[in-house]
C-alpha cells in the first residue's frame, strides 16, 4: 500500500479507525451550526434541509479519505473540498474565511477526542497533545494558516470557550430549525421516535452551554440513559472483532 499523510501506528489513525466516533457525529453537526455564519452557509448553499445527514457523510469520507488514504488520494479530497468552499459566499460570510474553518476543524478535532474518550478508552495527556498536533495538518490540506491554529491543546481548549463564552458562536434560530433535522432527520420508513437514543447521545456530549442554547431535553430521564451508554458501549466496543470495530482500511 502507498504511504499516506499519516503512519499506520500514528494517533490519528489509531483514533478515528474507530467506527463508534460515528456516535459524535450529531455533536460534530450541532457545534458547527452554532456559528451562525457556518449554519448560513450550510443553510444557503446546500441541501440539508432536503437531505442533513449528507454533509456528516461527506465530511467522514472526506476525512477518511485524507487520513488513511495514500498521499495522492488524500491531497485530491482536500482539493475538491476547497474547490467546493470556494463557490461558498454570502453577504456577511465566505467558506474559505479562516476564521469560519478553523471552527469547523475545532469542532471535527474536539468532538473525534470526546467520543474517543467517551466511548473508547481514554487516552493520555500526551497522546492527546499529539493529536491535537497531527489533525492540524488537515486543517492545513483544507486552508487554514498555520499561525491560525492555537499553538496547544491547552490554548484550544482556551479557544474553544473563548468562541462559545464572549465569541461569535451562540445558537440562533436557524441553527435551531437546523439541529431539528440533524437529531430527527426525515428518514422514510425510520419514525422520529427511532433516533430518541442517537439525541440523547448527542446532548450527553454535547457543551453544556451548546446544550442548553439548542433547547436540548436533559432531565433525569436523558441523563440516566447516557450514563447508561456511556458505562456500556465501551464495554461492548472491547468486545468487538477488529473486522466490525474499525473502519475499513
Amino acid at each position: 500500500m502507498k504511504p499516506g499523510l499519516y503512519s499506520d501506528d500514528s494517533i490519528t489513525r489509531r483514533v478515528n479507525r474507530e467506527n463508534v466516533l460515528l456516535l459524535g457525529g450529531g455533536r460534530a453537526l450541532l457545534m458547527q451550526l452554532a456559528h451562525p455564519k457556518v449554519a448560513a452557509g450550510v443553510d444557503e448553499h446546500s441541501d440539508f434541509r432536503i437531505h442533513p445527514i449528507r454533509r456528516l457523510r461527506r465530511t467522514i469520507l472526506i476525512t477518511m479519505a485524507i487520513v488513511f488514504g495514500d498521499r495522492e488520494t488524500a491531497l485530491a479530497a482536500a482539493r475538491t473540498v476547497n474547490q467546493v468552499h470556494g463557490r461558498v459566499r454570502g453577504h456577511d460570510y465566505r467558506a474559505l474565511d479562516p476564521d469560519l474553518l478553523l471552527w469547523v476543524h475545532a469542532t471535527l478535532m474536539d468532538t473525534a477526542l470526546v467520543t474517543y474518550e467517551t466511548f473508547v478508552k481514554p487516552l493520555l495527556a500526551r497522546e492527546r497533545e499529539e493529536f491535537y498536533q497531527e489533525f492540524k495538518l488537515i486543517g492545513e490540506l483544507l486552508g487554514i494558516p498555520k499561525d491560525r491554529f492555537p499553538t496547544t491543546l491547552h490554548d484550544f481548549a482556551s479557544y474553544l470557550e473563548t468562541m462559545m463564552g464572549s465569541g461569535p458562536v451562540h445558537v440562533d434560530q436557524r441553527a435551531r430549525d437546523l439541529a431539528r433535522l440533524v437529531l430527527r432527520p426525515p428518514v422514510r420508513l425510520l419514525p422520529g421516535p427511532a433516533m430518541i437514543p442517537f439525541e440523547v447521545v448527542t446532548a450527553g456530549l454535547l457543551p453544556p452551554a451548546l446544550r442548553a442554547e439548542y433547547g436540548l431535553a436533559w432531565g433525569a430521564g436523558q441523563q440516566r440513559a447516557f450514563r447508561l451508554v456511556v458505562r456500556a458501549v465501551p464495554r461492548l466496543v472491547a468486545l468487538t472483532p477488529a473486522l466490525l470495530r474499525v473502519w475499513p482500511l
